[in-house]
């Protein structure tokens, strides 16, 4: 099967998750646990990544990470087969320790960092492998290294508690923690912040950024070996990119899509425009009012006629 492709640039964000191959418990002893975090602090020294967070739990684990270099695909591979080496020497067994590849969503800017940061240290609660006020002493976790300290010089801090209006101190680290135990039990606030989508889809940000993102790395949705999901999000937020970029070229409005007749010319520019980019006519009819995807099909198929004349 193809291997997932994955966006890389300098200065990429992204939530890394993965899970034990069949869900199985691979961190389920200190020792393991303390090998796979030394194995990751070597990669963020090896490939010059900074680690915002990271939570590991008995059967997955969450990395909030960021590449100065392009570089998190090589990353992730010596990562996850240096460990697996050492987890298969240590236990004497042999065969795949995870379940596939990982996750890696991309991140958009410090704003939706801080909100991947308060997801990973809050899993174990969200997990209910301990209570919120035991949270502080969970010892597998990012947080307690910033709590309790010393922290590796790959841990850093500043970007997401700035994000959220504090300084990297004691005093702002505790501070954070503070409002990390109030959010804990504030569910129609992790709601707000949408902490429950953070681990799904390929990106987390605004709108226009994904859309962007979606724009400069368009072919990348056309390989086989990413998700279904992955593909589908990424496919949407083109041909929205492209939509609102061509209204705004043709000074049109949602409004007038509505109210246009539906085999207007622009709409037939725009349709074509949009088909381009592999918008399926279904969405081209919804989203310009032009009636039935076979409608705009055939539509479509007589303007080109007409412009081919």
């Amino acid at each position: 099967m193809a291997r997932k492709l994955r966006i890389q640039f300098e200065g990429a964000m992204y939530h890394v998750i993965n899970r034990g191959n069949y869900r199985r418990d691979i961190f389920e002893s200190v020792g393991t646990v303390q090998a796979f975090e030394e194995a990751l602090i070597e990669a963020c020294e090896n490939y010059g990544w900074r680690l915002h967070a990271h939570v590991v739990m008995r059967n997955h684990y969450h990395l909030a990470l960021e590449t100065p270099r392009a570089n998190l695909v090589d990353g992730m591979h010596w990562l996850q087969s240096t460990f697996a080496t050492r987890f298969n020497r240590l236990r004497q067994e042999r065969g795949h320790l995870f379940q596939g590849r990982y996750q890696a969503l991309l991140i958009e800017d410090a704003a939706a960092l801080s909100r991947v940061v308060d997801y990973i240290h809050l899993n174990p609660v969200r997990a209910e492998v301990v209570a919120v006020q035991h949270l502080a002493g969970f010892r597998w976790s990012s947080l307690s290294r910033y709590l309790r300290g010393p922290r590796p010089k790959v841990f850093v801090a500043k970007d997401w508690l700035e994000a959220k209006g504090l300084q990297d101190t004691p005093k702002g680290i505790n501070d954070y923690l503070t409002s990390l135990l109030e959010l804990a039990t504030d569910e129609a606030e992790q709601k707000r912040l949408g902490l429950e989508s953070l681990s799904s889809g390929w990106a987390i940000g605004t709108d226009g950024w994904r859309q962007a993102i979606a724009k400069d790395h368009a072919n990348k949705a056309l390989d086989p070996g990413l998700e279904s999901n992955e593909i589908a999000d990424l496919k949407s937020a083109l041909w929205t990119q492209t939509f609102e970029s061509e209204m705004h070229r043709l000074d049109k409005t949602p409004a007038d899509a509505k109210s246009s007749s539906l085999r207007v010319q622009w709409k037939l520019s725009m349709a074509q425009r949009l088909r381009e980019v592999g918008a399926p006519y279904a969405w081209i009819a919804e989203h310009l009012h032009m009636g039935k995807p076979s409608s705009v099909r055939v539509y479509l198929c007589q303007h080109r006629a007409k412009i081919n004349k």
